[in-house]
């Protein structure tokens, strides 16, 4: 089973031809086209769909594209349909050990998937994966998150507005190491902190407030992604939850109206409340990078019912 420790390392770049596994393939019965249980009407759907790595099928013996249209029909599908759709991050394969050619093909396979299944609003956040440092980017001006902002039609990494009676915030998580390593950690510059605070603090206090991170905030998923208590101790690396989440906490404290935030990146689903917020990392739209479920993770997204009083329904829907 791969992990984040090994996963780059068995996948390469794309154009050695390496084989990882079979196409992707649930034996369950895909679900309803709709919840298995909705309590009340939504004031405002999103679907969050995040982690797609989707690269041109056949690459690697997988579906990826294919699959990746079959969660994005199935969620705008959904008999109460979504009204916004958050995209987590992590759209591409790999942008980060690879060649600009096969990032190119990645990019391509992803944007012809929504040119023609995409009828639904879409935000996006930038993922780590989609953040290009392989050969040859260090004097590209595409090099890092800009090849990224260029194909979500993004000014900024990261950013807010208003949607129904709820604020959402994107935030960008992926803070990249020199340009001649393909490291990052998952934690905030001085800018985009004091923009953040900035952001809150003119925030309606009586407006809810969604935030959106590709990599957990606050997770209790990271600790089993890999054999993090070998030494005795758990071990989590700043690559797989916000290193700088105690800061981001106590900020949050000071705004009750944050309620809930989003994330995906590690392909295992969760939710912890903590302090009054809810922390959710919704799984992964590929599941096991398209060969089935990542451990007890079913390929999927979440469904997030939100209500103008604050109060939200988040549901984990198979979607295959």
């Amino acid at each position: 089973m791969l992990n984040r420790r090994n996963f780059m390392a068995q996948v390469g770049i794309l154009a050695s031809g390496s084989v990882l596994g079979s196409n992707f393939n649930l034996s369950e019965p895909a679900l309803a086209k709709d919840l298995k249980s909705e309590p009340r009407a939504p004031d405002f759907r999103i679907a969050h769909l995040t982690d797609m790595h989707v690269m041109p099928d056949g690459a690697m013996s997988v579906n990826a594209q294919a699959g990746f249209i079959q969660a994005l029909e199935h969620a705008q599908n959904l008999n109460r349909k979504p009204d916004l759709i958050l995209q987590g991050g992590d759209a591409i394969m790999d942008a980060l050990r690879t060649n600009k050619g096969d990032v190119k093909a990645q990019w391509e396979a992803f944007q012809q998937a929504l040119a023609k299944h995409l009828h639904t609003p879409i935000r996006h956040a930038i993922g780590n994966h989609d953040c290009w440092t392989g050969p040859g980017s260090k004097d590209d001006p595409l090099h890092g998150k800009a090849w990224a902002l260029q194909e979500y039609k993004l000014k900024t990494p990261y950013y807010s507005f208003d949607a129904g009676n709820w604020h959402f915030v994107v935030l960008d998580s992926t803070n990249l190491a020199t340009q001649d390593s393909h490291g990052y950690t998952a934690k905030f510059d001085e800018a985009q902190f004091k923009w953040l605070e900035h952001d809150l603090i003119t925030t309606p206090a009586a407006r809810p407030v969604l935030v959106m991170s590709h990599i957990p905030i606050l997770a209790v998923a990271p600790y089993m992604d890999g054999d993090n208590e070998t030494t005795g101790n758990w071990v989590v690396p700043g690559a797989w939850m916000h290193i700088d989440a105690r800061r981001l906490k106590t900020l949050f404290a000071a705004h009750p109206n944050v309620r809930l935030c989003l994330s995906g990146h590690i392909h295992l689903q969760d939710s912890a409340v903590y302090n009054g917020v809810t922390y959710a990392c919704n799984g992964a739209v590929c599941g096991n990078w398209w060969r089935g479920n990542y451990q007890e993770t079913k390929p999927g997204y979440a469904v997030v019912d939100l209500y103008n009083d604050g109060t939200f329904n988040l549901e984990y829907v198979q979607y295959a």
